[in-house]
């Protein structure tokens, strides 16, 4: 029976105590989106930086015209750089001098670039609200929700809850991605009865109580492995939200990921007696936990129950168990489940072949690997023999001459030799001679 935990009496600092009479509903079904990938960017020009007594407009001033919004960027993020240890006051100022003309465009560019380094991004950032009124540049929801993001990355909390208190302030700020990155953040920093008052008053701020917004919390506090507190909540609020599987799974994906198989079990008979019906996902994920704990018999006896009941699995999850299948030595088994998977709409991929191909080559079972290497050759695309393939070959040959002519099949489907075989293969050259 795992324990039960008192739901939060604690308020979370001024970031409850806002109300705000917004009104935006969630706006997707996407579950939370927890990081917006970096653009790619060149590297700081040493020249830029050899003098830091250099005029800061001269530093942003160098480039050519006509700059994109890429090299205006580095231009700034080369100030932040050079100025980093300066007080949050001092490189506003600096930026004052710049006359910069800012873009939604440009400020996400820039605090993109420090992601990881959140001093230069809030000192940006707060650049920016300063001089909103003498520019006439107002932020909006994508450039605050990403301070917010590396703020609580950065679990710099007293500027985090300071940011989310000014877009409070302003209407129709917050959205669904707000409330996704303060769920993950909060979670990431094992602020629990946080994560679940925010979401309790999520109203407050004019978002919508809904599955989605149950989905996100639970899966936020699933992913940082608070995976009990996320059931006990669940099943007090399940109740208010239509019953749908993808809630379940979260759940079952949560135990799965901590490898506590006796409680992912104990969810796995839940679920089964629930109302809703497991998908292909509810079995890849028990699926996977079995194989990964050794239970490769409970395992394929899942398999064939999705065959039975027309839920057709995909070709990870069978991979999944031909590959326990083949660790336990239970080759045959994984053969007979290969065979199956032409005639069950489930076709193998490169993955597949190489699981059987390896454990194969360890029993010398070469004239079966010889087989299965001659019908990858034969299908191509996503059954193309590659490096792995061949190395596992290699990695079981004895003679030179079996050497050469899988070398001479490598060569013909332009895959190359992986460095740790070069000495393996040169040895058996040699005992040849």
């Amino acid at each position: 029976m795992h324990r039960r935990f008192r739901l939060p009496s604690l308020q979370i600092h001024s970031l409850l105590s806002l109300q705000s009479s917004v009104h935006t509903p969630f706006i997707s079904r996407k579950f939370l989106v927890f990081s917006v990938p970096i653009q790619h960017y060149h590297q700081i020009n040493p020249s830029n930086i050899t003098n830091n007594h250099k005029p800061t407009n001269q530093v942003l001033q160098n480039a050519p015209g006509n700059t994109s919004t890429d090299n205006e960027a580095l231009k700034i993020q080369t100030l932040l750089k050079i100025h980093c240890q300066e007080p949050i006051e001092g490189i506003g100022q600096r930026l004052d001098d710049c006359n910069l003309s800012l873009s939604e465009d440009l400020i996400l560019n820039v605090l993109k670039r420090h992601r990881s380094d959140w001093k230069p991004a809030y000192a940006f950032f707060s650049w920016v609200c300063g001089t909103k009124s003498s520019i006439g540049f107002l932020p909006g929801t994508t450039i605050y929700n990403e301070i917010l993001d590396i703020l609580g990355r950065m679990k710099r909390f007293e500027e985090f809850l300071q940011v989310f208190d000014e877009m409070s302030s302003r209407k129709k700020l917050i959205n669904e991605r707000t409330y996704g990155i303060v769920v993950s953040r909060l979670a990431a920093a094992h602020k629990v009865d946080e994560v679940i008052e925010f979401f309790n008053k999520i109203e407050d701020f004019g978002l919508e109580r809904n599955l989605v917004a149950f989905q996100t919390l639970l899966l936020s506090l699933c992913r940082y492995k608070h995976v009990e507190e996320a059931e006990f909540f669940f099943r007090n609020k399940k109740s208010e939200f239509r019953d749908d599987i993808k809630t379940w799974n979260i759940i079952l994906n949560g135990w799965c990921v901590l490898r506590s198989l006796p409680d992912a079990k104990r969810f796995w008979k839940d679920i089964i007696a629930s109302e809703c019906k497991p998908d292909k996902f509810t079995y890849g994920i028990f699926i996977n936990s079995l194989s990964k704990s050794g239970k490769i018999s409970t395992a394929v006896k899942l398999l064939r129950t999705m065959w039975e009941k027309g839920c057709t699995p995909d070709v990870a999850i069978c991979n999944t168990v031909i590959d326990g299948l083949c660790f336990k030595k239970r080759i045959p088994e994984a053969l007979q489940i290969f065979s199956e998977m032409n005639g069950r709409d489930c076709l193998p991929n490169v993955a597949t072949y190489n699981s059987l191909i390896k454990h194969l080559s360890k029993i010398r079972r070469m004239d079966k690997v010889h087989e299965l290497l001659h019908e990858m050759e034969e299908k191509g695309e996503s059954c193309a023999p590659n490096d792995l393939t061949y190395g596992y070959i290699l990695k079981a040959a004895k003679k030179p001459e079996e050497v050469d002519g899988i070398l001479e099949r490598m060569e013909k489907s332009g895959c190359k030799l992986q460095a740790d075989l070069q000495l393996g293969v040169e040895v058996i050259h040699g005992m040849g001679r």
